[in-house]
């Protein structure tokens, strides 16, 4: 099973020389942008915390993060610049973070997603996510709720599903 993306892309480890870029995309992504300082923290000191940058060439167009506690993989931000969306590039970020669980002794991923952002319930849901739960007031910027998604078995079956997936999207790029 490998990972593979479209020619002009690669995604890497985020480093504190990227957190410009990413603020900006962060600004233009979400009604309340994160401050560095929180990027600086998840890049130097959480020892669970994982954050990549997508590149097209050289340009940041998208990023994600996600913490692995224990035998889970929680995604925390997955975030593409808008001038990028609509283009797969989302979905990229996501199957990274699902090929990444895959290669550890990942039993579950979960995450929260906006009872207002229907685009990407879809997204998840499109790769096996359930909604388990609801967050009341969990966004505190909006106090708008959030459904509780998460992703079991990660077992053979579905390392196939993610495998064909992959295939897929990057037909989509061929072409």
């Amino acid at each position: 099973m490998s990972f593979e993306l479209p020619l002009n892309y690669h995604i890497r480890g985020m480093c504190i020389d990227d957190i410009v870029d990413v603020l900006a995309i962060d600004k233009l992504s979400f009604p309340t942008p994160a401050k560095p300082e929180i990027f600086e923290y998840e890049i130097e000191e959480n020892k669970i915390a994982e954050y990549h940058c997508l590149l097209e060439r050289d340009t940041i167009v998208g990023y994600d993060g996600f913490w692995a506690i224990g035998d889970e993989i929680h995604i925390s931000t997955i975030a593409i610049h808008p001038n990028w969306r609509g283009k797969g590039l989302g979905e990229l970020l996501l199957q990274n973070s699902l090929f990444i669980a895959q290669q550890n002794p990942v039993t579950m991923v979960t995450l929260e997603v906006r009872t207002s952002n229907k685009a990407a319930q879809s997204l998840y849901k499109k790769y096996q996510f359930k909604e388990v739960g609801l967050r009341k007031k969990y966004y505190r910027d909006t106090n708008e709720d959030a459904i509780l998604m998460t992703l079991s078995p990660l077992d053979a079956p579905y390392a196939n599903f993610l495998n064909e997936a992959n295939q897929t999207l990057l037909s989509q790029f061929k072409n």
